[in-house]
This record gives C-alpha cells, sequence and structure tokens, in this order.
C-alpha cells in the first residue's frame, strides 16, 4: 500500500498564459500545451478504471486497497481540474485540442469490458508519465525561464505521478492480470500516446506559426534525443516494463520525494481524500 496525499496547489490560473510561456521555446511550449490537452480526459478514465477494479475486488482485498485509491482519485482528480484551467488559457492562443475527441472515440469502445483491460491500459500510461515526470524532476533547468507558478505546475504534477505510480498496476495484478495483456497494451498504448502527442505537438507548432523555424526543431532534437534528452533516457526503464518480474517500485521516486518535502509552501495537504 502507498499512502497519497491529495494537495491543492496554491498557484493562480486565471491569469493568462503567455504563448511561448516556457522559456521561451516555442517547441518546448507546444509539446508542454499538448501533453496537458490530454490529461482532463485521460485522468477522468484513469479514475474511473481504478474505481472499477476496486469494485472487482472480493471486500477484504477492497478494504486492504480503499485508502490508496482514494488518494490515487484525489490526486488524479486535481490534475484534471488544475490543466482543465490551464488548457483554457493556452486555447486564447488560437490553439485547437484535437486529442481529446480522438481519445474520447477510443475510449468508447471499452465500455463494458472485464476492467483489467482499463487497469492495464491505465498501468501502462502511468508508466509512462512516471518517467516522464522522472526525467522532469532530474531536468527542472528545461523549466528554467517559465514563469514561477507554471514550473511549480508541472514540477508538482511530476512530483504526484511518481507518487502514485503504483496504484493501477497493483489493482491490475491482485485482478489476476496476466503478463501477456499487460505487455500489449504496454505496446499499444506507446505506439498511440507517441502518435498523439507528436500530432497534437505539430498542430500546436503550425497554428502558433513556429512549425518551420529551425530553432522548433533544434530544440526537439536535444530535448527528446539528446544526449540528456527524454526519449534517450527513458528507453531502458520503459522496456523494463515487459519484465515478468516488474514492478514500478523498482524505480526511483526519490526525486519526487525531495521536490514535495522542498516545495511544501507550494501546496496544502487535503485533510481527507473523497470516497473512491
Amino acid at each position: 500500500m502507498t499512502e497519497l496525499v491529495v494537495r491543492r496547489l496554491l498557484i493562480d490560473l486565471e491569469q493568462p498564459v503567455a504563448r511561448h510561456w516556457c522559456a521561451n521555446d516555442a517547441f518546448l511550449t507546444a509539446w508542454f500545451n499538448a501533453l496537458s490537452m490530454s490529461f482532463p480526459i485521460g485522468e477522468q478514465f484513469f479514475i474511473d478504471s481504478v474505481r472499477n477494479g476496486l469494485k472487482a475486488l472480493p471486500p477484504e482485498r477492497q478494504t486492504e486497497l480503499q485508502a490508496e485509491v482514494q488518494g490515487f482519485v484525489g490526486q488524479e482528480a486535481t490534475h484534471r481540474r488544475i490543466h482543465a484551467l490551464f488548457n483554457a488559457q493556452i486555447e486564447k492562443h488560437g490553439l485547437v485540442n484535437a486529442w481529446e475527441p480522438r481519445a474520447r472515440e477510443r475510449l468508447q469502445l471499452l465500455e463494458g469490458t472485464d476492467p483489467r483491460h482499463g487497469l492495464a491500459i491505465t498501468a501502462a500510461n502511468e508508466h509512462f508519465t512516471a518517467l516522464f515526470a522522472e526525467w522532469l524532476l532530474a531536468h527542472p533547468h528545461v523549466l528554467d525561464g517559465s514563469e514561477a507558478r507554471l514550473k511549480t505546475l508541472w514540477l508538482w504534477h511530476s512530483a504526484e505521478e511518481a507518487e502514485h505510480k503504483c496504484t493501477a498496476f497493483d489493482l491490475y495484478q491482485a485482478l489476476g492480470g496476466s503478463l501477456a495483456w499487460r505487455s500489449t497494451w504496454m505496446r499499444r498504448i506507446t505506439l498511440v500516446f507517441l502518435a498523439d502527442t507528436m500530432r497534437q505537438t505539430v498542430d500546436n507548432l503550425r497554428r502558433d506559426g513556429t512549425l518551420w523555424q529551425w530553432r522548433t526543431w533544434r530544440s526537439a532534437a536535444r530535448h527528446l534525443l539528446g544526449r540528456e534528452g527524454l526519449l534517450r533516457l527513458t528507453f531502458k526503464p520503459w522496456r523494463a516494463y515487459f519484465r515478468p518480474d516488474f514492478h514500478p517500485n523498482q524505480q526511483s521516486s526519490e526525486l519526487s520525494a525531495r521536490w514535495l518535502r522542498d516545495n511544501s509552501a507550494s501546496y496544502t495537504p487535503v485533510a481527507r481524500a473523497q470516497p473512491a
């Protein structure tokens, strides 16, 4: 079991967000914006999948995991709400969220299926976000030059993603989910997630008028494929997911715990999560 604290972030997202809010870098801004566009619908799906998974367990196992699921639901609901506020600001720049309607159509195909499918999809996505979170927490300079409130937003979100990365995975295991289906869904989610991220990022850049600027592609190459790039550094931990003995706890969350400890003035804990 993992003790998950629900936190209210103390930032104001009612104020406008600059067009190139991320260090005045068009690529980084478009990329972070694309990720944020996926969060409201994605995190609602994760919440629903975890709730459905919990209900499918025997009563004694439900009692054992209830507190962790409540914390997971509380954290993800908070992420969903705050990124909806952020998305409302960036849409004022003429950006269009094409990711969400595509995701909504795909998710309709899962209605009424075995809850382990939703959990396997959630666990795969949570692995992706945990890897991204660990990378960002290890490279916070990527956000240098951004407004303090927005840097706080992304690092806080990253810290909590690393913190609750085990919940869906543990529920999937508790329901007897197989390695075969866990691996199949990770392969599918890898293709879908990377394709959707790229499509939305490119569309954001096109609407921003910076798609064909040399510095845009130079930034993309450096931050994704460079020596310290996201894709380069996360390939091995991504591949580890396919091992029969894999568990998310095998990958460190020390940076998450440190950020939450060192930045406690940026948030206030919520007394109690809502029932799952």
